[in-house]
């Protein structure tokens, strides 16, 4: 009787010393994921299709996030990415900086100060909006040549996307590429060779301007969100990196349902990627969220497993509803209930333990 006391404390104490790798408190790796556009009707349109099933039901914590702007109920992507970007309300069309047209310092830059590795990795010019917020301070989000300069302004370790004529086709002359070799990035313009780096830094160039749509682009997306992770990961003090599903919008504003449901099972094959990463490590936040949603798009009737859906937008624009968050990993239980769209930088901050 003893012996079996003493054998069930030994174990009871081993249990308590032990704890797995899944279940710490803190990420040393954040992936950012925005599904631009991405409303709740979008996200179910694209589970409905694909059997009443998407990757990012895996996650474990959910909320919403409030997305008006500075200037507008209604924000776009530019104030949207900014305030995710860096804690700040915006005005609309404005990147990287406060109403006042002060430039405020991105989490992905907060980051590399901490010496963390970053990356970017979008389905589309990797000047386009979102992507910018991370990464640029210009008082307009249409200003792409001076956001293709602001690149050359960090020590990003991988940005994948389009946009290489905003860096080789300049009104300046200037040849960007030239200036990244310069600082020791490999230059990829085709998926091919993304997939080939699997150390130091990565500028991937894969389009003349933005990405082609689904399924003309295939796979780019999960597969460079994929790569980026491989060439991160080999930091070990961590990594930020964000990732855009960019073309659900764009759907969105040209009121194409089925398109758009195309474009979010690209993304949730990204998410799934990545959950897939998250889970095996164990020491990785995701957060999947949007900037705003587009179309006011309803669902009037469906069927699971097929594309007969019947839908309806509202607007060929933004609206200026409530966007859904899903998170999982450690910390994911900081991102639940209704939130600011600002909020998102202070608490990875926290979690990361980042210093200003």
């Amino acid at each position: 009787m003893k012996k079996t006391i003493i054998l069930s404390l030994t174990f009871s104490l081993i249990c308590l010393s032990y704890t797995p790798v899944s279940a710490q408190k803190t990420p040393k790796n954040v992936i950012f994921m925005i599904g631009d556009g991405m409303g709740l009707a979008q996200i179910y349109a694209g589970m409905v299709v694909n059997g009443n099933k998407l990757a990012l039901e895996r996650c474990t914590y959910s909320g919403f996030s409030k997305t008006y702007s500075s200037s507008h109920f209604t924000t776009d992507s530019g104030a949207g990415g900014t305030a995710l970007a860096c804690g700040v309300k915006t005005k609309n069309g404005m990147i990287g900086m406060n109403p006042d047209s002060v430039a405020v310092q991105t989490i992905l830059e907060q980051a590399d100060k901490n010496n963390l590795a970053t990356g970017i990795v979008v389905a589309c010019a990797v000047t386009h909006a979102t992507p910018a917020s991370y990464i640029a301070h210009q008082v307009n989000r249409g200003m792409y040549d001076e956001i293709a300069t602001d690149y050359l302004k960090t020590d990003i370790d991988v940005f994948i996307g389009g946009g290489r004529k905003y860096f080789e086709d300049r009104a300046d002359g200037r040849n960007l590429t030239d200036e990244l070799k310069a600082k020791n990035y490999q230059i990829a313009y085709n998926i091919e060779d993304v997939k080939a780096v699997k150390t130091g830094k990565l500028a991937g160039l894969l389009y003349t301007d933005q990405n082609p749509g689904m399924p003309e682009r295939g796979a780019m997306l999960p597969d460079a969100t994929v790569a980026a992770i491989d060439i991160l990961d080999n930091n070990t003090k961590g990594f930020f990196l964000m990732v855009e599903g960019s073309q659900i919008d764009w759907a969105c504003h040209d009121n194409k349902a089925g398109q758009e449901i195309k474009e979010m099972l690209d993304f949730d094959e990204t998410i799934g990627r990545v959950l897939d990463y998250a889970k095996r490590m164990g020491n990785t936040l995701v957060i999947i969220t949007a900037d705003h949603e587009t179309g006011g798009l309803t669902i009037l009737d469906g069927k699971f497993g097929s594309d007969e859906m019947k839908t309806a937008f509202s607007t060929k624009g933004h609206s200026g509803v409530p966007v859904p968050v899903f998170a999982y990993g450690p910390g994911a239980e900081k991102f639940t209930g209704f939130m600011e769209n600002i909020s998102f930088k202070e608490k990875i901050e926290k979690l990361l333990k980042l210093k200003k």
